[in-house]
């Protein structure tokens, strides 16, 4: 037996290139997702009584930056029940339930209307790799849902290949707390680690497995993004590599993995 007891996969800018779909969206004469939203809230709040767009922008905006502050530092990601209930508390101003579930679900479904492009060559990677090794997905949501996400995973040809799924919305905590890949590890049975992650951003990717003992491969195929002090335990500039990659680090003694 090797030293990688299971792979784990981020989903943004990881499987699927984020805002991909917003050139569909400008070609079907829609605007960007976050107008799209701000427009959303506005509409409902506009049929229970009056208030102007520029206040709703303002508290979607600061309500965003609370969302990326507590995300960044206690690596919780707020539902967007959440987020919205946050919001409306700051403008001092409700929504009757089914209104509140109406534009909650509208936010949550918006990536399923216009589909992100999966990465290139993701789907051959992850076949190749499907019976050499136990795959997973450790992702945070930011809009869009485990729930949903599981759809565009499906039909983009992917979701057959992994065997577990760690979304924040349904864990309660995002990366790089050591909770998600603890759960990994213990749905698979493995030492936490002998899992290798792969993703794009090194404070979530790299320094979350990093941080458990475990080793994380840097995906380059979508985005660069600065190393900000994280060292890689391999690069990964395209997928048609990655089985490669991950056989090599199989080969190399990790003596964590026994830990």
């Amino acid at each position: 037996m090797g030293s990688v007891g299971v792979v784990t996969f981020d989903l943004w800018d990881c499987l699927f290139h984020d805002d991909s779909d917003e050139p569909k969206r400008a070609a079907a004469g829609l605007p960007p997702k976050p107008v799209a939203r701000r427009a959303l809230l506005h509409q409902a709040l506009e049929r229970e009584a009056p208030v102007d767009r520029a206040t709703v922008d303002l508290a979607f905006d600061v309500a965003d930056a609370a969302f990326r502050k507590v995300w960044h530092d206690q690596h919780v990601t707020w539902t967007v029940r959440e987020r919205l209930e946050v919001l409306l508390a700051g403008l001092g101003r409700t929504l009757p339930e089914a209104s509140l579930a109406e534009v909650v679900d509208a936010l949550e479904r918006m990536e399923l209307e216009y589909r992100p492009e999966p990465a290139p060559h993701a789907v051959e990677a992850l076949a190749a790799l499907r019976g050499r090794y136990p795959l997973a997905i450790v992702s945070d949501a930011i809009f869009t849902p485990g729930r949903n996400l599981r759809i565009l995973l499906r039909d983009a040809g992917m979701l057959e290949h992994f065997d577990y799924f760690v979304f924040s919305d349904e864990a309660g905590r995002s990366k790089p707390h050591r909770d998600v890949f603890d759960r990994v590890a213990a749905h698979f049975n493995v030492p936490v680690t002998s899992i290798v992650h792969v993703g794009d951003r090194p404070h979530n990717d790299l320094g979350g497995p990093h941080a458990v003992g475990a080793r994380g491969v840097l995906l380059t195929v979508i985005k660069r993004r600065p190393l900000d002090g994280h060292a890689p335990d391999a690069v990964c500039e395209d997928y048609r590599d990655l089985p490669d990659i991950i056989d090599a680090l199989d080969r190399q003694p990790w003596p964590a993995a026994d830990a």
